[in-house]
């Protein structure tokens, strides 16, 4: 890796608690060129010096793809090289080999984010969706929790740190439906966790934040261990 240039966007979104997708493709259009630019510097090459083009065509927000996709249609062929359509999961999935280069297929591959949340066996020929969640993402459910105690942005890590010193067994939640012999579903069980906040707030009940926050993870994180046993 010669160089990673990024830039977060984490004080745009901080203000709304969640991303804003036409926030997002907007910052995407003003600093998409200063973010490529800042690379090649930083890797000391110029755009001539570039073999190919790759670029992220799926799966995510529409609008920040397109801004990505059609950035790199025009650089590829103002240079004239090839243009390599990435997925986005599968991004992540061969990231793995940089960080450990010594792992080698087969493996199963938890791919868990804010939008994502996918089961995938991969193999010499190539991967195999095993399961995915049918609506709701582990890490978006994870962000609404978060909002719902009143934690700042991002709020999956935050829940998270917050979770360390709570009790997980203090509040009894609703498992994650999985549909199929793979799959997870965290709309339920963000909807019972903000259900719960909520009525314990009208109630005028006192309720701890750290026990909130643990047993939230818990119950998602358990789902995940559930489904590698059974795999």
């Amino acid at each position: 890796v010669l160089s990673d240039a990024v830039f977060s966007q984490i004080a745009l979104h901080a203000p709304y608690g969640g991303v804003v997708p036409e926030i997002a493709s907007r910052s995407h259009i003003e600093k998409i060129d200063a973010v490529v630019t800042h690379a090649m510097e930083q890797a000391g090459l110029a755009l001539t010096d570039l073999d190919a083009v790759a670029v992220t065509h799926g799966p995510g927000l529409v609008g920040a793809l397109l801004v990505g996709v059609s950035y790199a249609k025009g650089l590829a062929y103002s240079l004239g090289r090839p243009l390599i359509a990435v997925n986005h999961i599968a991004g992540h999935i061969s990231s793995n080999y940089l960080a450990y280069p010594e792992l080698e297929p087969p493996f199963l591959c938890l791919v868990a984010s804010g939008g994502h949340s996918h089961l995938v066996e991969v193999r010499e020929e190539g991967l195999s969706l095993l399961g995915c969640t049918q609506d709701d993402a582990a890490g978006e459910a994870f962000d609404k929790a978060a909002r719902v105690l009143g934690l700042p942005y991002p709020g999956g890590p935050n829940l998270d740190r917050l979770a360390q010193s709570g009790n997980p067994e203090a509040y009894k939640l609703t498992q994650p439906k999985i549909s199929g012999a793979y799959d997870f579903s965290f709309s339920g069980l963000k909807t019972a966790f903000i259900n719960l906040v909520h009525g314990m707030e009208q109630r005028g009940e006192p309720y701890s934040k750290a026990d909130l926050a643990a047993v939230f993870r818990h119950t998602v994180a358990f789902a995940g261990a559930g489904l590698f046993c059974a795999a």
